[in-house]
Formats: C-alpha cells, sequence, structure tokens
C-alpha cells in the first residue's frame, strides 16, 4: 500500500510538471528569435484595448455604478441617480439578450416584513423606470432582502443611508 501511495505521488508531481513546463518559440528571420519592439506596444494596446472595453468596469462610464440609493422610508429615485438607471436601460434596450437582477434593500428600522416590502418597492420603482426607457419586462428580476443583507454596520444615519438601496447586478459579468 505504501509502494502504491508513492507511486501515485510520483506520478501527480510528474504530471505537475508537465502542465507547469513551459516551451519558448523562436520566430524566424534576422531579429534572432526577438520580437521586436513594435509588435510587442501593439500586442500591449490590444490587451488594454480588451481590459478597458467592459464599461462595467470604466469609472468614467455610467454603467459602472450600479447602486441606487433612497431617502428613509421612501421608494423615489433621486434625481441623482435617474442617470444611472437610464444608461442601465439604454444598456440593457440595446442588448436584448441581458438580464439584470434589482436587488432592494433597507435599514434595520422598521419590522422585517415591512423591510422586505419596502426593498421590493424600491427595485420595482428603478424597474418601472427602466420599462419606461424601453426595457422588456422579462428583462429584469426583482428581489427584496429587506434588512437582512446590510452594506453597512452600525446604528446611526451613516450606516442606515448606505444600507436603502437597490444594487443593480448583472448575472453575466
Amino acid at each position: 500500500m505504501v509502494i502504491r501511495n508513492k507511486l501515485l505521488i510520483i506520478g501527480l508531481l510528474a504530471s505537475f510538471g508537465v502542465a507547469c513546463s513551459s516551451t519558448t518559440e523562436q520566430s524566424s528571420g534576422d531579429a534572432g528569435g526577438q520580437q521586436d519592439a513594435s509588435t510587442e506596444t501593439r500586442d500591449s494596446a490590444q490587451d488594454q484595448g480588451a481590459i478597458n472595453s467592459n464599461p462595467f468596469d470604466d469609472p468614467s462610464n455610467p454603467l459602472s455604478s450600479r447602486v441606487v440609493y433612497f431617502g428613509f422610508d421612501s421608494d423615489s429615485i433621486k434625481p441623482e441617480d435617474r442617470d444611472i438607471i437610464i444608461a442601465h436601460a439604454q444598456y440593457l434596450s440595446s442588448n436584448s439578450g441581458e438580464k439584470v437582477v434589482l436587488e432592494g434593500h433597507a435599514d434595520e428600522r422598521g419590522t422585517r416584513e415591512y423591510n422586505i416590502a419596502l426593498g421590493e418597492r424600491r427595485a420595482n420603482a428603478v424597474k418601472q423606470l427602466m420599462t419606461l426607457q424601453g426595457v422588456a419586462s422579462s428583462q429584469i428580476d426583482v428581489v427584496s432582502f429587506g434588512e437582512e443583507r446590510p452594506i453597512a454596520i452600525g446604528h446611526d444615519e451613516s450606516a442606515w443611508s448606505q444600507n436603502r438601496r437597490v444594487e443593480i447586478l448583472y448575472p453575466s459579468h
């Protein structure tokens, strides 16, 4: 049995070594196997373009903002958050295969049942604005967590204001 275990370990180590090995490829030409600087620069620029092409990761793009905040005991969308929601609605309208999940949240004040209902009203308010912008209702799922998933732990207005929110989530991103 001990020999069998040793052989198994040796086999695993050998396969790990083969999997981690790399081969170097030399290009033909008078450069002697080295890439010229312009090729490296071009490849680097293409890689940068691929990295920056995701609008959800670009801080200057409104799609990177995926949280909408609400006032105390309110499901009214603040004027400063309308542009964020409209940007997401335009993205969804242009990408009919995409789906979004709107997660409604509340602060800890109020009963558990009330906060679940309030979180749902908030998420539905965002959904309504999106559908008014042309997003198909079938692209939007609404869920409420009420006070169950706070983003900020605390018992003051600073924490409560961060917990009164709707998160805009894309399952495919």
